[in-house]
């Protein structure tokens, strides 16, 4: 096992995604961030992949994504808000991993209904269709640290309260208690998953909106300056992209995890002005400055925050295993590499 400032070992995903060979598989999201992430290994493991993605500009849906499992996996461009296609597509799935979501912290704050409307309604929408029409799919529910809020303590565990401080998180939240209420009263298995600051490869580089740690990236690739909020010592636990994957494979096929809520992320955190010095040494170019924070960011900022990880760790034998380093050369790999494929014109 590697440090955030050591090693380089990285998670098997091959590994991870075995116990899925010959499974049917519904990603949600299925073109963005994550989604695509967990369709990769799981296509190479030999399961039947069908992604459904609405392709809402600004939130990362992206072919590009799955062009190295393009021909092994059908693509479904819908809204997972539509009952009517939900109600067709969970069908005969053994695996559900629902990961389309509203997810900008500042659109939140001007705009509340769209995390209304994608988050809760829907979750509410797949889970219905779930209960009509297949009890047994497997449910992965992808939700967000923000659902804590500030830190009443360090690490935070799953048994921490939740005071959420902007509609984004609380609409998470909500969608993460709809899919305990139809595992706990109709049956239906599920695991609710926390995750905290995932980057790497994949992810959509065309605004600051949301990812911290790729826009980094960005401005470190393109020899800008990258700007720092307040004095810098504010810490999170960055998660390589691999090992988010890893942890939602490993946790979703064993039984040990039905019903439970579970973090994944770091115990061991780095501030921000650590990321952005990592950021710059791994891309050689770029440089940071302080700035002050903007109102919407301010309101929302939670202070400190990194994961309790031993539930995980315990019951799916999770931990992360990529060091910072190493986990930012491979995204700036990945970036220069395909960067006409992400970069476009920043919104």
């Amino acid at each position: 096992m590697s440090t955030k400032a050591g090693g380089a070992l990285t998670p098997d995903l091959d590994a991870a995604a075995r116990p899925y060979a010959g499974a049917s598989v519904l990603i949600t999201g299925g073109l963005g961030f994550i989604g695509s992430s967990l369709a990769l290994p799981l296509a190479r493991a030999g399961a039947e992949v069908t992604l459904v993605d609405a392709m809402i500009p600004g939130y990362g849906g992206n072919l590009f994504n799955i062009e190295p499992v393009r021909g092994r996996v059908r693509v479904n461009f819908c809204d997972v808000r539509d009952p009517h296609a939900m109600a067709h597509l969970v069908q005969g799935q053994d695996f559900i991993f629902h990961c389309a979501a509203q997810v900008c912290h500042i659109m939140s704050l001007s705009d509340p209904f769209p995390d209304i409307d994608i988050n809760i309604k829907g979750t509410a929408v797949l889970l219905e269709a779930c209960k009509k029409a297949n009890r047994r799919a497997r449910i992965g529910k992808l939700g967000t640290r923000g659902q804590y809020g500030p830190s009443v303590k360090l690490p935070m565990s799953e048994d921490d309260p939740t005071n959420p401080k902007g509609i984004y998180e609380i609409s998470l939240l909500a969608a993460e208690k709809i899919v305990k209420v139809y595992n706990d009263v109709h049956g239906i298995p599920a695991t609710l998953f926390r995750l905290t600051n995932i980057y790497g490869p994949r992810a959509q580089m065309r605004h600051s909106r949301f990812g911290v740690a790729n826009w980094f990236v960005r401005l470190a690739i393109d020899d800008e300056t990258i700007q720092v909020f307040g004095d810098g010592l504010i810490k999170r636990d960055f998660v390589y992209i691999d090992d988010c994957v890893a942890a939602i494979l490993q946790a979703s096929s064993a039984e040990t995890t039905v019903g439970e809520i579970l973090n994944v992320g770091d115990d061991r955190p780095s501030c921000f002005r650590e990321l952005a010095d990592a950021v710059i040494r791994v891309c050689g170019t770029g440089r940071w400055e302080f700035a002050p924070f903007t109102p919407e960011r301010a309101a929302q900022e939670p202070g400190d925050f990194y994961s309790d990880i031993s539930r995980i760790r315990r019951l799916a034998g999770w931990e992360p295993r990529t060091s910072l380093d190493e986990g930012l050369r491979r995204t700036v790999e990945f970036y220069r590499a395909h960067r006409a494929a992400y970069w476009g014109t920043p919104e």
